[in-house]
């Protein structure tokens, strides 16, 4: 017998062995026991076919049909690993699966409450504060100033400022919690009153064009949909220096379609995910909605995102809903 063939049987012999022995480790660490059973079975009816082998080669007589019955009890093991394995990778992506699910329906409900709050709040904004500072509003409107000095005429004319001021700013703050064009009117209404309200503020140019109408949508469609829109407008507001905003929102082949791009510096959307931006908040209610959300930007290119959320209007459910009561 050379030497080189020892060298080789003994090597792999020892591999063999380091192989058993993170087999075994397994055992204990993990629950799959069967597949690593069968590999440490496998692995020791290896061994004694190598141990058979060199003693074959120092003159012993063993029994070919010995050295047949390993070799075929060490496939079938290596089978039945693979098999138990594939099992295995089976369970492992329905588990996946399942925390894909479970995942986005914590994501539906903390955005539901987080909605019910917003809606909660904004109405106890607008019926408590708004009527106190209405009647604050008249009862300054009430006060004679005929016989007041110029400083306390300006005070007066501060004050009556002040409270309309603040009166608008409730309004604002209550519409921002809760829109209610969106509410009333749908989402291609509510953006566009967004839309109008940040114009008045800001001189950068948004462009918005949609081929929607009248139709209405699931309600956490619309509010997920207006929500991510809203980010991505105060994102590009507050950080890209964009002079220009274009948006487009269109219903095509029951998919509710974004585009939306700025002009603005650019940025990594790997780098900002987790920054502050909101990117990652974003990409959370699109795939709350089992949407696809895609970013893309480049340093002092801008940047470009697309959404899409397959998604059809009420009405089209409505009218489904009824041929099935028919056919039922």
């Amino acid at each position: 017998m050379s030497v080189g063939f020892i060298i080789l049987m003994v090597t792999i012999t020892i591999v063999q062995l380091v192989a058993m022995g993170f087999a075994i480790h397994l055992v204990r660490r993990t629950k799959y026991n069967a597949i690593w059973i069968l590999c440490i079975v496998g692995f020791a009816l290896s061994f004694a076919q190598h141990i058979i082998q060199i003693f074959s080669r120092h003159g012993f007589v063993i029994d070919s049909g010995l050295y047949l019955t390993l070799d075929i009890a060490a496939s079938l093991c290596v089978v039945l690993a693979v098999i138990f394995a594939n099992r295995l990778v089976n369970y492992i992506d329905r588990l996946n699966y399942q925390k894909s699910l479970f995942n986005k329906r914590i994501m539906t409900a903390i955005l539901r409450t987080e909605e019910r709050s917003r809606l909660t709040f904004s109405k106890e904004l607008h019926d408590g504060m708004g009527p106190l500072l209405s009647s604050a509003k008249m009862s300054l409107s009430a006060l004679p100033t005929d016989n007041l000095t110029d400083e306390q005429r300006e005070i007066i004319s501060n004050t009556r400022y002040v409270v309309d001021e603040a009166i608008r700013s409730v309004r604002e703050i209550s519409n921002n919690m809760s829109p209610q064009t969106l509410m009333d009117f749908g989402l291609a209404q509510g953006i566009k009153s967004f839309i109008t309200r940040l114009s008045a503020l800001h001189t950068v140019e948004i462009r918005f064009a949609t081929n929607l109408r009248k139709e209405r949508f699931d309600r956490d469609v619309e509010v997920i949909m207006y929500r991510v829109i809203c980010e991505l407008i105060n994102n590009s507001l507050k950080h890209s220096g964009c002079t220009t905003i274009s948006l487009s929102l269109s219903l095509e082949n029951g998919a509710l379609k974004l585009d939306y791009s700025d002009n603005g510096r650019g940025f990594r959307p790997k780098a900002m995910m987790d920054c502050g931006m909101g990117l990652s908040n974003i990409m959370s209610r699109i795939d709350s909605l089992n949407g696809t959300l895609n970013i893309n930007s480049q340093k002092g290119r801008g940047m470009h995102a697309e959404a899409v959320v397959n998604i059809l209007p009420n009405k089209d459910k409505s009218h489904k809903s009824k041929r099935d009561g028919k056919r039922g």
